[in-house]
């Protein structure tokens, strides 16, 4: 008995000290981030590094709030962001209601050109996107921020696999109750996918707020840009002010940390929700 408890225990260690290391070193670039946007711009690059700033320069906050236009920078992040939650989550749950629950013609086939588009990298996508908007005139627009994530072919998937978990005596007993096909899907299916749809919320909020080719290739003027391509104009061509670019990344991070902080839980909900049921 005291061998197993002893077993026990030291597995307990093995796994809280293997936890704890992999938490280290998740958090170490975000830490290395923080010291650095206080330093200098010599001791940033000095070789060997130092890990604590001589001197806390808190200026360089300063800099990057006057080297960009932060509040318009903010702003057109967090449009593009509602909009494209607010698409992806509709649409997605409208066509993941359909491949899961209806029955109609070519629908395995349209299902398989989900999933085909879902492997295929998003980067063939650019150039016959950019032409589009190009054409119409809608470049260095806000919907030319928006245009990729109109349609979303991973919320489909993930909000099918959702609805595909719900069983199917509970829309045949709504139908049954006189409700209408469009009523069986706004009042009694969706509420019941209320944890994916925050879960796709998150996933299309940090990917959104993640994407850079995609600004910078559609918007071309600083202040049509979002956040994460407004920093990277602060790289210069022949030199970089590290510590300026670490501050203005961490202002950049406050939304996504504030969204993680009141979605957590709802988070987390979800993706263990679909896990389970796909």
């Amino acid at each position: 008995m005291d061998s197993l408890q002893k077993k026990y225990r030291r597995n307990k260690i093995m796994i809280y000290g293997a936890l704890t290391l992999g938490a280290v070193l998740m958090i170490f670039p975000f830490i290395w981030m923080l010291l650095t946007s206080f330093k200098s711009p010599a001791e940033s690059v000095q070789i060997p590094p130092t890990i604590l700033p001589s001197r806390w320069l808190a200026e360089n906050y300063t800099k990057a709030l006057t080297s960009l236009p932060f509040v318009k920078l903010y702003l057109n992040t967090m449009l593009l962001i509602v909009f494209r939650v607010i698409c992806a989550v509709a649409f997605s749950s409208a066509a993941g209601f359909a491949f899961a629950k209806l029955r109609f013609k070519g629908k395995n086939l349209l299902f398989s050109i989900v999933l085909v588009q879902m492997m295929l990298p998003s980067q063939i996508f650019i150039i016959p996107q950019y032409q589009m908007l190009a054409k119409m005139g809608l470049t260095n627009t806000m919907f030319a921020l928006v245009f990729p994530g109109l349609v979303s072919a991973f919320g489909t998937f993930f909000l099918r696999q959702s609805y595909m978990g719900i069983p199917d005596e509970i829309g045949e007993a709504a139908c049954l109750d006189g409700c209408s096909q469009w009523q069986t899907f706004t009042k009694v299916m969706m509420p019941l996918t209320k944890a994916s749809m925050a879960a796709l919320t998150i996933f299309t909020a940090v990917f959104a707020y993640g994407d850079l080719m995609w600004p910078l290739i559609a918007n071309t003027d600083l202040g049509k840009m979002t956040l994460s391509a407004g920093l990277s104009t602060l790289r210069g061509q022949f030199t970089t002010n590290y510590p300026v670019l670490m501050a203005g990344s961490m202002l950049a991070m406050i939304p996504m940390i504030i969204l993680y902080l009141l979605f957590q839980k709802q988070f987390i909900e979800g993706v263990a929700q679909s896990g389970i049921k796909g």
